[in-house]
């Protein structure tokens, strides 16, 4: 596959790597169909991490376009023949030697089956239509997920529809490139696709980052206990490998975890998708948090993993987990659990998650969470229809108005409730749907009790952080010989049953890059997590006075659950802001034809650039744009120049593929040590010597959250079509 075309050509402070978007686009290369097989469109998304830290999201809808090349088609039935030829002597010879795609559903013996395949997975010019897949998709800097998604179907559905799009796709694509501004914080926009509006929003300064991936999904999957157990994997840095035949679970299940680390951020290798081209990197001796998609009908012995120790390895299809050895449980486990479960079953989800809960067990919860809310207390009213007059019954004032009626001869009719609250609203067409406003409150409460948790067991940690350094200069010259956190003290002052996890946690690098940040604070603006979880810290003093001696390890629970979905609410019903409209762009006649069922390809004059006034919603802000001059200056300061930079990249390939003749997982520790040592060592000195000490802006954490207004359009398809 290649890209075909973006838009537009590239962004200063976001710059288009190619390679990594083709690769990540179509991990596994191009896909062909028949018109017999399932061509509904699919949608996964994306992560590019940058060598400064920072983070770039693409959102992908793949569909399949009908292939007109002849010569294609007659390549394709050949290949067909080829192959069908070789699976027949395959068979006949009696050997395993077969393409494993295919083979895999047969019997090597069975004539039978060897027929079945040959009619079903066979390719006639004559008779069958051949597809190919092609794919969409946005960049972006933020993880605006269902946003783009729907952006992205609608830009689809005008493709595929038998009536052309009200304006050209050109309107559509520089209207969200150019024309649609980043919400501000605390704040909801309103902006325009090609059918339907789409609404997205942004947590106030004072609120959890942004996180737009459902965690219903997450839980579904996994289930509670499961999630648990690699949370705790994922928080003690050990080597995580994801494994789903679908790329969005992968993304989903990836970023759910890592949202559920506030104020903790992950340090390591983090491939959510790993391309077929990269699975040596799974040899790596070093934490990660990789996703790989299992080929159908492949199972879990059949996979060449490195025999580590310290390897989480998720199935998410099937609901599964293998754990490493040892490891230490997460504090009050089981009260954390209650709690989520308490949450989960408010918004109807099993804690055990969907995928092997049975259809009894389900109704049965849905009785008793419609019993709670049928309860008629604390001022619930029934799904059904309610009689008022009989609600009202023994009220006064309704007494008197109903004598006063019968002596007036006058019928009082009784009154009913036809339909609940929120389904009059729902019919109202509410601006957010009432599904995704559910998976956005259940989305913040989930993440309010992960986050509490962690402000209830760190509340003193500004007690043990020493500082002993008089400026920041100094501090980053002496950082590896200083000690910047009282390990030994802290530990002493935590109640005996956390020490098991603790005693591991505080080891790990997330944790040394959060103590770090908060010594920098001192002299620089504090990173956005750690100066939202020091003021939920302040709020915990101001109505819990505690002496750090008294500390004890009784359960509290999260109390802003209800305080975090109505600020998510009232953004979503009540739209602060609503972008331009699409319009018609000043094209060429002829320009943004229409063909049912094929993308066309879009004229790069009109959005090679945004509108030449300055409008309000471009501009960035100063402190935005303050942050990428920083940025700009940091990559200056540290930047290789081309020959040095290639010779790194020759040493590190040349030492990967060192280390996999023979297999790393064969090496011993102390060989594997050794190497990377030698190449770091000599990688550093010379790194010391072309860049002198690090500048004030060096941690990634810092520039994770450059609140950015560009979008990027990609458009993928075959390098030989």
């Amino acid at each position: 596959s290649k890209v075909l075309a973006h838009y537009p050509q590239n962004i200063e402070w976001n710059p288009f790597d190619q390679d990594a978007v083709n690769m990540l686009c179509m991990p596994k290369g191009l896909s062909f169909r028949t018109q017999a097989d399932n061509r509904d469109p699919q949608l996964h998304s994306f992560i590019i991490t940058r060598e400064d830290g920072s983070r770039t999201y693409g959102f992908v809808l793949t569909f399949y376009e009908e292939v007109t090349s002849k010569q294609i088609c007659t390549a394709m039935q050949t290949l067909y023949q080829m192959h069908n030829a070789e699976q027949y002597s395959s068979v006949c010879a009696s050997s395993s030697c077969s393409m494993d795609s295919l083979a895999s559903s047969i019997d090597e013996g069975d004539a039978t089956s060897l027929a079945k395949l040959q009619r079903y997975n066979s390719y006639d010019i004559s008779r069958d239509t051949l597809y190919v897949s092609k794919c969409i998709c946005l960049i972006t800097p933020l993880p605006f997920m269902q946003a783009c998604k729907k952006f992205l179907v609608q830009l689809y559905k005008a493709v595929t529809s038998q009536q052309p799009p009200p304006l050209p796709l050109e309107s559509y694509i520089h209207n969200i490139l150019y024309e649609v501004p980043l919400p501000p914080p605390g704040r909801s926009l309103k902006f325009y696709g090609v059918y339907e509006p789409i609404i997205c929003q942004r947590p106030g300064p004072n609120e959890l980052p942004l996180s737009d991936y459902p965690l219903r999904e997450v839980f579904e999957l996994l289930g509670l206990e499961n999630l648990v157990q690699v949370f705790t994997c994922v928080l003690l840095e050990m080597q995580i490998l994801l494994y789903s035949q679908d790329y969005q679970r992968l993304m989903t299940v990836a970023e759910g975890i890592t949202t559920l680390l506030f104020p903790f951020q992950w340090q390591h290798v983090y491939v959510p998708i790993l391309p077929a081209s990269l699975l040596h990197f799974l040899d790596a001796p070093v934490p990660y948090l990789m996703g790989l998609q299992s080929k159908e009908g492949t199972d879990r012995s059949k996979l060449e993993l490195p025999q580590e120790a310290n390897l989480c390895f998720v199935d998410i299809d099937n609901h599964f987990i293998e754990l490493p050895e040892e490891f230490p449980q997460f504090p009050n486990k089981l009260e954390f659990i209650q709690e989520i479960s308490e949450v989960l079953l408010q918004f109807g989800i099993p804690p055990e998650g969907n995928l092997h809960c049975s259809d009894s067990a389900t109704k049965l919860k849905n009785l008793v969470l419609s019993d709670l809310v049928n309860d008629k207390k604390n001022g619930n009213i029934p799904s059904n229809a309610l009689n008022m007059y009989e609600l009202l019954k023994g009220n006064e004032t309704i007494a008197r108005l109903q004598a006063l009626a019968k002596r007036t001869g006058v019928t009082m009719e009784k009154m009913t409730i036809t339909a609940p609250l929120a389904e009059k609203e729902k019919d109202g067409k509410l601006p957010c749907e009432e599904v995704e406003l559910r998976d956005y409150k259940l989305n913040v409460q989930l993440r309010e009790v992960f986050a509490n948790r962690f402000t209830q067991m760190f509340a003193d940690y500004e007690a043990f952080v020493i500082q002993a350094a008089p400026d920041m200069e100094s501090w980053l010259t002496n950082r590896e010989q200083m000690q910047n956190f009282d390990k030994a003290s802290f530990l002493s002052d935590q109640p005996e049953p956390y020490l098991p996890f603790l005693s591991h946690f505080i080891e790990t690098q997330m944790f040394a890059t959060f103590i770090d940040n908060k010594i920098i604070s001192q002299w620089e603006e504090k990173d956005p997590f750690l100066r939202v979880f020091d003021s939920r810290i302040e709020k915990i003093r101001l109505y819990n006075v505690r002496a750090p001696a008294l500390r004890t390890s009784n359960y509290q629970k999260c109390s802003t659950l209800k305080e975090a979905a109505q600020s998510i609410e009232q953004r979503l019903m009540k739209i602060d802001h609503t972008a331009i409209h699409p319009h018609l762009l000043d094209m060429k006649i002829g320009q943004g034809k229409y063909e049912q069922g094929f993308f066309p390809k879009l004229q790069s004059d009109v959005l090679a650039t945004g509108p030449t006034n300055n409008n309000r919603w471009a501009s960035r802000s100063t402190t935005t744009q303050r942050r990428k001059d920083r940025l700009r200056q940091h990559s200056e300061h540290i930047g290789l120049d081309n020959d040095l930079r290639e010779k790194y990249m020759q040493e590190a390939r040349s030492l990967g593929k060192n280390l996999r003749q023979p297999k790393l997982s064969d090496l011993s520790p102390a060989v594997i040590a050794q190497t990377n040592c030698k190449f770091v060592e000599g990688l550093l000195k010379e790194c010391r010597m072309k860049v002198g000490p690090p500048p004030s802006h060096h941690l990634p954490s810092q520039l994770e959250y450059h609140w950015s207004v560009g979008v990027t359009l990609c458009i993928q398809y075959s390098s030989k079509y």
